[in-house]
């Protein structure tokens, strides 16, 4: 295969990453969701279970506004400053290795926490935190100043 096959445009890297992006969004609400579900059904009481999903919610927006927001800026003006973009360049491979590691820890982390109402909470808190923030910075994908170029 021609290396040169694997040239792509700036626009499909910057579609790509949204891509990931709004998939992170979808998939962590629906895991939230099941884990907040599955400590309602070993009997938490509910204050318990909307005290998760607003802190949940309150430290996804300060991450989303202060940290995952610059990331995402960062990396739609490194994606615009490429010359010869590369199909695979969406993302550094850093990135894609702390994803991994995360979605493995996420995966342990529930499994664990089956059972304990608690641990459930933290956990559902967590996965919440992390869709509000990906969400609340997904705005960066709709930005003209940061999304200029091909």
């Amino acid at each position: 295969m021609n290396i040169k096959q694997l040239n792509t445009s700036q626009q499909t890297l910057k579609q790509l990453a949204a891509l990931v992006w709004y998939c992170g969004v979808v998939v962590l609400f629906i895991k939230s969701s099941s884990l907040l579900i599955d400590a309602i059904k070993i009997e938490t009481e509910i204050l318990w279970v909307v005290a998760a999903i607003l802190m949940g919610s309150g430290l996804g927006w300060l991450k989303g506004k202060y940290l995952f927001t610059p990331l995402c800026q960062k990396n739609l003006r490194r994606i615009n400053a490429l010359v010869q973009p590369k199909i695979w360049q969406f993302y550094r491979l850093p990135f894609f290795i702390f994803l991994a590691s995360m979605v493995s820890l996420g995966n342990y982390l529930s499994q664990k926490a089956q059972g304990d109402d608690l641990f459930l909470l933290l956990v559902a808190m967590v996965d919440l935190s992390i869709a509000v923030a990906l969400l609340y910075s997904s705005v960066c994908f709709l930005d003209k100043k940061v999304n200029i170029g091909n």
